[in-house]
């Protein structure tokens, strides 16, 4: 009888725990997916902009262009920049996850190129080398040359940037740079967070980050990523401890009475 007793109770505690496991499970996965939404919101909005930013650039294009016969290249070639504004535009709501943003900007940046063979071609010039855009803000569009850079608190390097940076930055002032607000602070987009990697991915290529971007996107972006992850990893196992010891708790208060009945 005791012995029955005995798998009865660790059979208890067995269920016991695992419902605590899967109930604190499902509470971590209800976290996730909300600071998932916090992070996604602003660079999903980086990325309309930037779809907005197309749009203009095509309205303008239109009015160069309006009254003259497109030859075949020149009509492929804008038809294919139209299609990629309304490809961009159908991806932004689409955007579930950071990686999703990478395809947008993707599509942004081969429509960009597509309206600068355009402008070539009607110009009677050879069709421009596909290069990165602006590393300070990719709405300048393709960069025309490398110059040597060194962010505040980083490390010098050769970025891609538009004419109108280049020049800044050899006369020493502060390129035109693109910054988000990361609580009440703006900064540059590239220590916006691991969110805005992917956005960056997109324009730049995944494998030219690391060579852009060590020391700055990765930097205080990459701490706080860790330090939220640390936070939540502890809150996860702090609510995992809570629930097994007070269902310990009420394990051994509940074999504490049932026992008061035997004497042993």
């Amino acid at each position: 009888m005791d012995f029955l007793i005995g798998l009865l109770v660790l059979a208890a505690i067995v269920a016991g725990i695992a419902f605590v496991v899967k109930r604190a499970k499902a509470a971590a996965e209800v976290r996730r997916a909300e600071q998932l939404e916090r992070d996604l919101a602003p660079v999903k909005r980086l990325a309309d902009e930037d779809v907005t930013a197309l749009g203009e650039e095509l309205q303008d294009l239109d009015l160069e262009l309006a009254g003259r016969t497109l030859n075949e290249g020149e009509r492929a070639d804008y038809q294919r920049a139209l299609d990629a504004y309304e490809a961009a535009k159908a991806a932004v709501p689409a955007v579930k996850k950071p990686d999703d943003v990478k395809h947008v900007t993707e599509i942004l940046e081969d429509g960009r190129y597509a309206m600068a063979c355009v402008q070539a071609r009607v110009a009677g010039k050879e069709l421009p080398q596909r290069r990165p855009p602006c590393f300070f803000d990719p709405r300048h569009g393709m960069a025309t040359e490398e110059v040597a850079y060194t962010p505040p608190g980083g490390a010098e390097r050769d970025v891609p940037t538009c004419a109108l940076d280049a020049e800044r930055v050899r006369a020493g002032a502060e390129p035109d740079i693109r910054k988000v607000m990361v609580g009440s602070e703006r900064r540059p987009y590239w220590n916006g967070g691991p969110a805005y990697a992917s956005y960056a991915g997109g324009y730049f290529g995944m494998n030219m980050l690391p060579m852009m971007f060590m020391g700055m996107m990765i930097g205080p972006g990459l701490g706080e990523g860790i330090g939220a992850l640390g936070e939540g990893l502890g809150e996860g196992i702090e609510g995992i401890g809570d629930g097994v010891g007070d269902m310990f708790g009420g394990i051994g208060d509940g074999i504490g009475d049932m026992f008061d009945g035997f004497d042993f």
